[in-house]
């Protein structure tokens, strides 16, 4: 493809399992709030990088939410941001099966969350993987099965196995 004069090679599609780690998901968020739940995403996101804490982890996240919420609509939030230090892209993955009201763009309960951390200079990585998660749950079928399985195992199974179908 050629964009802006220069000559793009096509990208190979980016896979989720390059950057969702079995133990990054969370079978059961114990958060009710918004706030509680960036938190609680966030130490999912420093147990793989300690050095940064959770708290800056926190931090990115919930600054982005000042601006807009991440809460897309259908049951699914992606909150995201970049942070300095990052040595490469992170994610978790959390369901809450009441929901939690993260004003989504539908007014609906927000159920399922893809937290998303990328390397401050990584705009192209970032946008790239916030498509593959947005692509990923289009299907309402997905995020019901996700809503029904009983283990953390079984929820990255079907993560894994919808990201191999796309």
């Amino acid at each position: 493809a050629i964009v802006a004069g220069l000559k793009v090679s096509a990208a190979r599609a980016m896979k989720i399992a390059e950057f969702l780690k079995p133990e990054a998901v969370i079978f059961e968020l114990s958060s009710s709030s918004k706030r509680d739940v960036l938190h609680e995403l966030s130490q999912s996101l420093a147990k793989a990088n300690p050095a940064l804490g959770a708290g800056r982890f926190a931090e990115v996240l919930l600054e982005r939410e000042k601006q807009a919420s991440t809460g897309i609509a259908e049951g699914l939030a992606i909150p995201h941001g970049r942070l300095a230090g990052l040595p490469t892209l992170m994610a978790c993955f959390g369901v809450s099966r009441p929901g939690i009201d993260f004003e989504a763009a539908d007014g609906k309960r927000t159920h399922l969350f893809f937290a998303l951390v990328a390397p401050e200079n990584a705009a192209g990585l970032h946008l790239r993987a916030l498509s593959r998660i947005v692509r990923l749950f289009k299907s309402a079928q997905f995020r019901d099965a996700i809503l029904q399985a009983t283990s953390q195992e079984s929820i990255y199974a079907l993560i894994a196995q919808e990201d191999a179908k796309a």
